[in-house]
């Protein structure tokens, strides 16, 4: 359905503004919250937060609450997100102030993927017993091994694959399984734990969740487990994972649903405090996957 001559005017009118029209830049490298974007305009946060008010309500970017923090992210569907695709398409990519805005973007994703880098290098050795502070690990591998099946898989690709648990209790039922992480501190430690585990089909490489470089359909079970909250774009990373899924495989995604516990971001780097069925179901049906079972597992009392 095409915009009417109004519907067109209030969206150029909402993009039409020089720090509108930069937010709407930044928005299509990734989503990201208001004191991100903040930093990146050198604005203050109510001067922002008018810009993305107008912008919402023109219908071009969509803002979602997660904990103390509001994401924003483009609206992508739709006639008024092909107008803001068209009108980002005919920018200068040299444009001096976009140039510098991304200049800036950059160091701020610098910094956050160094505190990322430093804390998973601190707590490396001690994975396992972090990943079990807030369900009982126990509960969470009953259910996938349930969601998995029981194979045999061809090929099992684990994206960040952390201390290489998921390869220990899937990779005896897989004829090749390969975990991919950017740490170098998990690898060494998965590595250890594959080699104790006698997995000799196992292979540890470091990759790139969002760029994986493996060929198209070339697994039949790909898992996602405990990753997605500390990603950027976590969007990305399912349709990077969903591309690596064979006709009639799995890709199976462990993560958390939507919760308040602020700490887990300001002490242990969750960049999202989950995710909603709704928000995840979207994610899949963009990538064609479309047979979803969703499987939930209550926290213990005292994390609630």
């Amino acid at each position: 359905m095409k915009l009417s001559a109004g519907q067109a005017v209030d969206v150029l009118r909402a993009a039409g503004e020089p720090s509108r029209l930069r937010i709407l830049a930044l928005l299509a490298r990734e989503e990201l919250a208001v004191l991100e974007l903040c930093r990146v305009l050198d604005q203050s946060q109510p001067r922002v937060s008018r810009h993305l008010k107008l912008l919402a309500e023109a219908g071009l970017v969509e803002r979602f609450p997660d904990g103390a923090w509001v994401f924003y992210r483009l609206r992508g569907a739709g006639q008024a997100g092909e107008v803001v695709a068209d009108l980002l398409d005919r920018i200068d990519p040299a444009d001096p102030v976009l140039v510098r805005d991304a200049e800036r973007l950059t160091a701020v994703r610098a910094e956050r993927a160094d505190a990322a880098s430093e804390y998973f290098a601190r707590n490396a050795a001690r994975w396992d017993e972090i990943r079990s502070l807030y369900v009982s690990e126990k509960d969470v591998e009953t259910a996938i091994l349930k969601a998995a099946g029981q194979g045999p898989f061809r090929r099992l690709v684990d994206l960040g694959t952390g201390a290489g648990r998921m390869l220990t209790l899937l990779g005896p039922h897989a004829d090749q399984a390969l975990g991919l992480d950017l740490s170098q501190q998990m690898l060494n430690i998965a590595r250890n734990q594959v080699a104790e585990a006698g997995l000799e089909g196992c292979e540890l490489r470091h990759g790139d969740i969002f760029g994986t470089r493996l060929p198209d359909a070339s697994a039949d079970l790909v898992v996602v487990h405990q990753v997605l909250h500390y990603l950027a774009d976590p969007a990305a990373a399912v349709k990077e994972a969903a591309r690596l899924v064979a006709p009639g495989g799995k890709l199976l995604i462990v993560d958390f649903a939507p919760h308040n516990l602020e700490f887990l971001r300001e002490q242990h780097q969750h960049r999202r405090l989950g995710f909603s069925d709704a928000e995840m179901a979207r994610w899949l049906a963009d990538n064609t996957l479309v047979h979803v079972h969703v499987e939930a597992l209550p926290p213990p009392a005292k994390a609630a």
